[in-house]
């Protein structure tokens, strides 16, 4: 009797699963990989607690056997703490915000729009994202020299702009092209103009894209040396925090402790942001790459 006849479906072979024994391999690589990857950022933290002959003794310590909160309070209470943080933020949140608004009609025009001159836009936008920002490092300094603008925070704040601005504009494509033009076209049909069809409808399904994109500026900002060391000479109050963290090295030796505590108040504020913004993140950076 088949199937047919007594009116049930027919069953289906269920999918064989894959052995343990052959994930394996992944696993382990998976977390080795982990290992590597987190370890400099357990060893940093640890180290920050570490008093300072337990940091110079030959025989390392995974655990801060003697805890001590001293090294903090020697970074903390460094010449210009909070100027720096201050002039970091400063620099970093404005960069972003100007990307942000730079890439998002940027992205519009070339995903929505046809020009002359499209194609040839986007190529120059792939090969910017791709060349060497520290390539541009003396022309840099050679502008700013020229146009008076060392010793600045605006200067670097264009500087960082320019380096965000690239990537913003790919990845804000990409999603863009995620989006039915549709959904404008049926807004624009109920009444809406072109601008309050993107306004209404488009945006708000852009918000994971651009916390996407904006994250990654914020960290490629933040994490910045090489041009906030160069275009930054005499001023000392206009210094960043990652050059901040290169005053504790001097001719008479490296402050390990205070370097360590340091770096690991630096790191925070991009981890809480990611925490806090980890799951947007994650699809608007599969969305951004599927299309486009």
């Amino acid at each position: 009797m088949t199937a047919l006849s007594t009116g049930k479906a027919p069953l289906r072979a269920l999918p064989r699963r894959r052995p343990r024994l052959s994930r394996l391999p992944l696993n382990l690589a998976a977390l080795f990989t982990l290992a590597v990857s987190v370890f400099p950022v357990y060893w940093m933290v640890v180290t920050a607690f570490k008093p300072a002959a337990d940091i110079q003794s030959d025989t390392p310590s995974f655990l801060p056997l003697h805890p001590t909160m001293a090294h903090f309070g020697t970074a903390v209470h460094s010449p210009g703490f909070g100027t720096f943080w201050r002039n970091s933020l400063t620099v970093t949140l404005s960069a972003v915000l100007m990307s942000l608004v730079v890439a998002l009609l940027s992205a519009f025009a070339v995903g929505r729009m046809r020009w002359r001159g499209r194609r040839a836009f986007i190529l120059m936008v792939f090969v910017a994202q791709m060349a060497p920002w520290e390539a541009l490092l003396i022309p840099m300094y050679v502008i700013a020299r020229d146009t008076d603008m060392l010793d600045r925070l605006s200067m670097l704040t264009l500087v960082y702009f320019m380096t965000t601005l690239p990537f913003t504009i790919v990845t804000l494509r990409g999603f863009l092209a995620a989006i039915p033009v549709e959904l404008e076209e049926a807004a624009q049909v109920d009444g809406c103009t072109r601008p309050q069809a993107f306004r209404r409808v488009t945006f708000p399904l852009l918000a994971p894209g651009l916390l996407s994109t904006s994250l990654f500026g914020f960290i490629t900002a933040w994490n910045e040396f090489a041009f906030a060391n160069t275009l930054i000479i005499k001023n000392q109050d206009a210094r960043t925090l990652p050059v901040w963290l290169s005053s504790f090295s001097n001719v008479f030796g490296t402050d390990w402790g205070a370097t360590m505590a340091a770096s690991s108040m630096f790191m925070l504020p991009v981890l809480v942001v990611f925490l806090v913004l980890q799951n947007r993140v994650t699809s608007g950076m599969t969305a951004g790459a599927v299309k486009g």
